[in-house]
């Protein structure tokens, strides 16, 4: 696959895993849209990779505003031709410190900071590029998602969670309309990463098969795979990356 023309647009991409996605595309020749609600961040990580030599640019804008996102990718899209590979990768709490709570505790007003990230925010980036994707016959959308999205856990997590699945299953929608327009729709399944304190950590990677958190790295290298031509025949899939840890069909 030749990556030369493509356009990649990586949400939350400032740091962390999204960060790691964005500089492993940049590094196989994808011009890379780096976009965080926080401008500085966003800048900030387009410039370490143009550093290195590849190809980023800053896009911030808020992904839970429909009306921002739309005119926000339009924009970007007449400028650039179009975005071929859109990575879902902005989620948790968006700017809020996650807050782990059980359910039946957790203040009803708490809800939209994980809905409005973790589903909507993957529902307008989606739609601001798939009519794109179709008309030019190629596309990419991969959306990041959780092991909290994929199972039940008991780490007080459940709204997270449950945002994280329907974004997960509306990928597996997507892909059945539009995989004859020749675009695929696939989601990566995170398990215990490396961007999380280590006083929660500590006591549970030696819990995990490989004995190590997952990184950026890792998340890059599925994305990889996702947007190449070998992976043209997969889509409405999810790709676990957990370690071996909590497996389950």
């Amino acid at each position: 696959m030749s990556q030369q023309e493509k356009i990649a647009l990586v949400t939350g991409a400032g740091q962390n895993m999204g960060l790691g996605v964005a500089r492993r595309l940049a590094a196989i020749g994808i011009h890379v849209l780096i976009n965080d609600i926080d401008a500085d961040k966003a800048e900030a990580a387009a410039s370490s990779i143009r550093e290195r030599g590849h190809k980023a640019s800053s896009a911030p804008f808020d992904i839970t505003d429909t009306a921002t996102v739309l005119k926000a990718v339009g924009a970007l899209e007449a400028e650039l031709g179009g975005i071929d590979i859109l990575v879902n990768n902005a989620g948790n709490a968006g700017t809020r410190a996650t807050h782990q709570i059980s359910f039946k505790d957790m203040p009803t007003e708490e809800w939209d900071m994980y809905l409005k990230v973790n589903l909507y925010g993957v529902m307008n980036c989606t739609k601001a590029v798939l009519s794109g994707m179709c008309d030019r016959g190629w596309g990419r959308v991969i959306t990041i998602s959780s092991e909290a999205g994929r199972q039940g856990l008991d780490i007080n997590v459940s709204v997270y969670g449950a945002a994280k699945a329907g974004a997960a299953h509306l990928m597996r929608h997507i892909a059945r309309e539009v995989g004859p327009d020749g675009v695929t729709a696939n989601v990566v399944s995170l398990g215990l990463m490396d961007n999380v304190p280590e006083e929660f950590t500590a006591p549970i990677v030696k819990t995990i098969p490989t004995r190590r958190l997952g990184s950026g790295d890792d998340v890059g290298s599925a994305v990889e795979y996702l947007i190449s031509d070998g992976a043209s025949w997969v889509t409405g899939q999810t790709l676990v990356l957990n370690g071996g840890s909590l497996a389950i069909g």
